[in-house]
């Protein structure tokens, strides 16, 4: 299983949890982005590819030209987070300001929280489900000088020791443990300036859909994997492998 960074540590998770019900399975697991995930399935060195996003156009002309039926099951939802640092006096920000502060037009926090220093902007690759993701909802093309992390943990740990930092993770990533999230703040999203103002840790908000970053996770299995792979697809969609999902602070597809 290779792929999203957003869904590798469910997959370890539930790869352990299965593990326990049969002795005889085994997967290596693998993050390194969707992107690199989908790559890996068509190079046929993966049997599972995580993804937080869907198959491009071109990516499913590349199956079809090599013959490739897939099978996609949609197992959870995720909700992106936006983190700042713990002292940023904010704790709400709407969809337009946010737009203007990724694709860098607004550089300065003065504007957005009073501080007059500059906004240090940290995202993910563009192998990253999760950076087109968000490059698609907010309708931009993100700064130039924005940083480019390897991974969802990479970003929380620059955020904790930079003040002026911003960026965005899965909401599995944060804690339910208070003392790990030391550092950093998950700011409520607003769609406009008048509307509510909605965390991606409320589940009654996600189960609502009223989360603007909320999303599907994806798995592809190529048909000649599902035999092999099903018994654990099972376990994971509708056995104990959902209990996992809602534990490491993932969504339940409704």
């Amino acid at each position: 299983m290779k792929g999203s960074d957003t869904e590798v540590n469910l997959a370890v998770n539930l790869a352990e949890a299965y593990n326990k019900t049969d002795p005889t399975f085994s997967m290596a697991i693998s993050g390194g982005g969707s992107g690199l995930g989908i790559t890996s399935l068509l190079n046929g060195q993966a049997d599972i590819a995580n993804s937080s996003r869907p198959l491009t156009e071109e990516e499913l002309a590349l199956f079809k030209k090599k013959n490739m039926l897939l099978k996609t099951v949609v197992f959870a939802e995720d909700a992106t987070a936006f983190v700042v640092h713990s002292d940023n006096p904010i704790t709400e920000i709407d969809v337009k300001t946010l737009s203007k502060i990724m694709s860098g037009q607004v550089e300065n926090w003065k504007s957005v929280s009073g501080q007059d220093v500059p906004i240090n902007i940290y995202g993910r690759q563009s192998s990253s489900g999760t950076y087109s993701f968000i490059r698609k909802k907010l309708k931009i093309a993100y700064s130039q000088k924005a940083k480019e992390m390897t991974g969802n943990a990479q970003i929380l740990e620059a955020i904790k020791i930079d003040k002026s930092g911003i960026g965005y993770v899965g909401a599995g990533y944060i804690s339910k443990k208070i003392q790990d999230n030391k550092g950093i703040k998950v700011l409520k999203i607003k769609n406009d300036a008048d509307s509510n103002a909605i965390s991606p840790l409320d589940p009654t908000a996600i189960k609502n859909r009223l989360y603007f970053f909320q999303r599907p996770l994806y798995q592809f299995i190529p048909e000649k994997s599902w035999a092999k792979v099903l018994s654990f697809i099972q376990f994971e969609t509708k056995g104990e492998g959902t209990k996992i999902i809602e534990n490491s602070g993932y969504y339940l597809i409704q």
